[in-house]
């Protein structure tokens, strides 16, 4: 077996953990949780100083964070929010500028915009979900790839911030090519630059 090899196998492993980690959470712990995340993100200097901003909508059966709150207090100061958005065509992801309510499930599993909505760039900041995240910056997302392969075209200029709760932040995640490091890494007890 290749190192390649072992280490998407370790990663398989690890999403199964931490997916029956999260998954055992109670509803009102995450609720907590992404409330304290929302408090940390608000207070990123990119975040205050950004003009338009990606986040995702959590899928609740899952227990991701919910930006719910983040998104509306994005808006509420005139804040440009764009969520990801996946060609049914190309499978390739992208962010477009929508409100929250315009969001349906288009056949990926989670809610995003619709085709018409106007694509986002020029992003300041975008947020990430993630099973788990490493000090590196490095996350373990659910294994399609979407992320690691857009970020690049957004991060830099924007500015890549893993979003996760605390106890999915590890001493290191298993990183293998096209793997993509986000700058920082945001939980409910803290917000760390990556090193």
């Amino acid at each position: 077996m290749t190192d390649d090899a072992l280490l998407r196998r370790i990663k398989n492993e690890l999403r199964k953990r931490m997916r029956g980690l999260r998954n055992a959470a109670p509803e009102a712990a995450c609720a907590a949780r992404s409330a304290a995340i929302t408090t940390r993100l608000e207070a990123l200097d990119c975040v205050q100083s950004a003009r338009s901003v990606a986040i995702f909508r959590a899928i609740t059966a899952r227990h991701e964070v919910d930006l719910e709150a983040f998104g509306a207090s994005l808006s509420g100061r005139g804040v440009k929010v764009a969520y990801p958005a996946i060609d049914p065509e190309t499978r390739e992801m992208t962010f477009r500028f929508a409100a929250a309510a315009d969001l349906e499930d288009r056949g990926f599993g989670f809610a995003e915009p619709g085709p018409d909505a106007p694509l986002a760039d020029g992003l300041d900041v975008v947020v990430v979900p993630a099973l788990a995240v490493a000090p590196s910056g490095h996350r373990l997302g659910y294994g399609a790839g979407f992320y690691d392969r857009t970020l690049p075209r957004f991060c830099p200029p924007a500015v890549a911030v893993t979003v996760a709760y605390d106890y999915q932040l590890l001493a290191e995640v298993p990183v293998t090519d096209g793997d993509f490091a986000t700058s920082w890494i945001v939980t409910d007890a803290r917000a760390l630059q990556a090193e």
